[in-house]
C-alpha cells in the first residue's frame, strides 16, 4: 500500500517528542526498508537495524534450547527499527522484551498498532494498544485500549498530545493550589500567634477556597493542547508529579507572597496611614487594614494563576492566553466579583470599601507577582532541590466512569469536559450555600458583635432551665 501523505510528518513529530517508531511487517525486507525510508522511520545514513524475522530470532534465542534470552534481546531492540518477514509471535516477543527490559533506568512504555486477529496478543501485552476502527477485526478491537476510528496514524500523535496536556493541567492546578495553601496557612498561623487574630476571616477563606478549587480547576484544566507539548521528551512512568521546577515555583512564590502579607500585616497601618483594625476587647470590626490584606492576597492569587499556566520555566506566561476564552473569562469574572465583595461586601465579608489609592497599592502588589515569576525562573534547578509525588507502576487497567454525578438519565452519555463542568457547578452551588449560611448567621448577630463570653453567658440559663 502507498504511504499516506500525513504519515512522514506524524513520525517526525513522534521523533521530536522522544517517541521511537518501529515497523513490524510480514513484507520482505526490501519492501519494508523502502517504506521505512519513505515514512522517515530510517534514513539512508542511519546505522539502525533492519532485520528479517529469521535473523531476529537467531540473535535473541539461546543456541542450546532456543529460548528467548532477555540479555540477548536487550542488545537488539534499542537499534532495531524495521522487522520484516515477521510472524505475530515475533511481534509479541519484541513487545514483551521491550517492556521487561531493564537496560534503561526507567521502564519503556510501549504502544502497539494492529488491525488483524493475529495482532491480539501484542495489543493486549502492550501498555497501550491501538486498533484500527475501519479495517480492524473484532478481536483486535477487543484486545486494544484505543480504537482509531479514522485508521490514521496522526491520531496517535493527537492522543499523545492530549495525554501530555492532561498531565500538565493537573500539574498546573497542583502548583497553584499548593502555593495558595502554604501562604494562607502560614499567614493565618503567624497572625493568630502574634496579633491574636487571623488576618483572613472564615467567610473570606471560603471565597479564596472557591477560587482555588472550582474556578481555578475550570480555568487551568481547559487549556487547549499545542504543538509545544511534542517538543519535550516523555516523562516516564514514575516521574514525580511535582517536579523540581514546580517545587522551585511553589516555594519561590509562597515566600514572596507571605513576605508581602506579613509586611502589610505589621507595617501596613504605618505605611498606608490607616487604623490597624486589631480587635478591641475580643471584638473584631471590619477595617481598611484587614480588607487590604484580604484584597492583596486574592489579587496575588489571581495573578499567580496566570503564572501557573506555564510550569516548565517559560518566560512568557501570556503566550496563548487568548486561545482559551474559559481561562480569561473566569479570571475577569473573579476579578470583578472581588471588586464587588470589597466595595459592597460590608459586614457579610468583613470588608470596608477601599479608596482608589488603596486599590492601586493592592493592584501593585498583585502585578509584582508576575515580575517575581521572571526572577524565580532565573534560579537554576539543582539536584538538591526537592521533588515530590513519585509514582509506582501498577499493572491494573483503569477504566473511566462516564456516568458521573449529574448523569442519572438512562442511556446518558457525557464527555469528560461535560463531567468536569457538572462537578464544578455542583461544587460552586455547595460553596454558595455555605456562604449564604454564614451570611444568615451574621445577620442574626447583635449589632455590637457579641463576644464568645456573652454567647456563653446567654446560653447557660437556657441549658440550666
Amino acid at each position: 500500500d502507498p504511504v499516506r501523505p500525513e504519515v512522514p510528518d506524524a513520525i517526525a513529530k513522534c521523533r521530536n517528542a522522544g517517541i521511537t517508531v518501529r515497523m513490524v511487517t510480514g513484507d520482505n525486507v526490501n519492501t519494508a526498508r523502502s517504506i521505512a525510508l519513505k515514512c522517515g522511520i530510517i534514513t539512508p545514513n542511519d546505522s539502525f537495524l533492519v532485520l528479517e524475522g529469521k535473523e531476529f530470532n537467531r540473535r535473541i534465542r539461546s543456541k542450546p534450547d532456543g529460548e528467548v534470552e532477555q540479555n540477548l534481546l536487550d542488545k537488539v531492540w534499542p537499534s532495531l527499527r524495521v522487522l520484516a518477514r515477521s510472524s505475530p509471535q515475533d511481534k509479541y516477543v519484541l513487545v514483551k522484551g521491550i517492556i521487561a527490559s531493564k537496560r534503561n533506568p526507567t521502564r519503556e512504555v510501549v504502544a502497539v498498532t494492529g488491525d488483524g486477529t493475529n495482532d491480539g496478543p501484542a495489543l493486549k501485552k502492550a501498555d497501550v494498544g491501538f486498533a484500527m476502527g475501519i479495517q480492524g477485526t473484532d478481536v483486535a478491537k477487543e484486545a486494544s485500549d484505543i480504537i482509531l476510528v479514522d485508521d490514521n496514524f496522526n491520531s496517535i500523535v493527537k492522543a499523545v498530545m492530549w495525554g501530555r496536556n492532561v498531565y500538565d493541567s493537573i500539574a498546573k492546578f497542583l502548583q497553584f493550589q499548593l502555593t495558595v495553601n502554604v501562604v494562607a496557612v502560614f499567614c493565618a498561623f503567624i497572625g493568630a500567634c502574634i496579633v491574636k487574630e487571623s488576618p483572613l476571616r472564615a467567610v473570606q477563606m471560603l471565597w479564596v477556597n472557591l477560587i482555588m478549587d472550582t474556578l481555578a480547576s475550570l480555568a487551568l484544566a481547559t487549556e487547549v493542547p499545542t504543538e509545544d507539548l511534542l517538543t519535550r521528551k516523555p516523562y516516564g512512568r514514575t516521574r514525580p508529579l511535582i517536579s523540581r521546577t514546580m517545587m522551585k515555583n511553589i516555594l519561590g512564590h509562597a515566600i514572596y507572597q507571605l513576605a508581602v502579607m506579613l509586611f502589610i500585616l505589621f507595617a501596613g497601618p504605618t505605611v498606608f496611614d490607616i487604623d490597624d483594625g486589631r480587635p478591641i476587647n475580643n471584638v473584631f470590626k471590619p477595617s481598611e487594614h484587614f480588607t487590604m490584606i484580604f484584597n492583596v492576597f486574592v489579587l496575588m492569587t489571581l495573578f499567580n494563576e496566570i503564572n501557573c499556566r506555564k510550569i516548565h520555566g517559560e518566560q512568557n506566561v501570556f503566550r496563548g492566553i487568548f486561545t482559551n476564552p474559559i481561562f480569561y473569562g473566569i479570571w475577569i469574572v473573579t476579578f470583578a466579583v472581588q471588586i464587588l465583595l470589597v466595595q459592597y461586601g460590608s459586614v457579610a465579608f468583613s470588608c470596608v470599601a477601599l479608596t482608589f489609592e488603596q486599590w492601586m497599592w493592592c493592584l501593585f502588589f498583585g502585578v509584582t507577582v508576575l515580575l517575581w515569576n521572571q526572577i524565580v525562573n532565573l534560579i537554576p534547578v539543582t539536584r538538591h532541590m526537592p521533588k515530590w509525588g513519585s509514582g509506582e507502576v501498577y499493572s491494573q487497567t483503569l477504566t473511566a466512569d462516564l456516568n458521573a454525578e449529574g448523569s442519572s438519565r438512562p442511556g446518558a452519555s457525557l464527555t469528560t469536559g461535560q463531567i468536569l463542568w457538572l462537578r464544578g457547578i455542583t461544587r460552586l452551588q455547595t460553596q454558595l450555600r455555605v456562604i449564604k449560611a454564614f451570611q444568615d448567621s451574621i445577620d442574626r448577630q447583635p449589632p455590637e458583635y457579641a463576644t464568645l463570653d456573652r454567647l456563653r453567658a446567654a446560653t447557660v440559663p437556657k441549658l440550666s432551665s
